[in-house]
């Protein structure tokens, strides 16, 4: 089997290749950068529990370079689909705190657009309505 880089050929493929991208980056920042990333997500570790730095390393940074780099290195519409709907669940998982837990701040609006924005990318290729 040959392993090639399929390069984006369309307009809606190279949206769906940007959110994969950006993916892709946001594991490298969280995997080599826990402690700074945690500071940005307004996140922080006890020094009683030094280990939290672990979930940011491993989940959020595995689950971030797994996806992107499935979605650049297949580049295929299911997987350009999960990582829509991976952004998705985050931008809702976001929006339902904002509603119930009182973090309607403009830090969490922020994010939620750009979660929305990532999400987006990818399902309207996926989706055919960018082709």
């Amino acid at each position: 089997m040959e392993l090639s880089f399929p390069w984006p050929m369309s307009q809606g493929e190279w949206l769906a290749w940007i959110s994969a991208v950006a993916t892709l980056l946001l594991g490298v920042f969280f995997l080599f950068a826990a402690g700074t990333g945690l500071r940005v997500l307004r996140l922080q570790t006890t020094p009683a529990h030094p280990q939290a730095l672990a979930e940011i390393r491993g989940r959020m940074s595995g689950f971030y370079l797994g996806l992107g780099l499935s979605a650049i290195l297949l580049a295929q519409p299911l997987i350009y689909m999960a990582l829509g709907f991976s952004w998705a669940f985050t931008a809702f998982g976001r929006l339902v705190s904002m509603l119930s837990d009182g973090g309607g701040k403009p830090y969490n609006l922020a994010l939620l657009v750009v979660e929305a924005v990532l999400a987006a990318l990818p399902l309207l290729f996926a989706f055919g309505l960018i082709p």
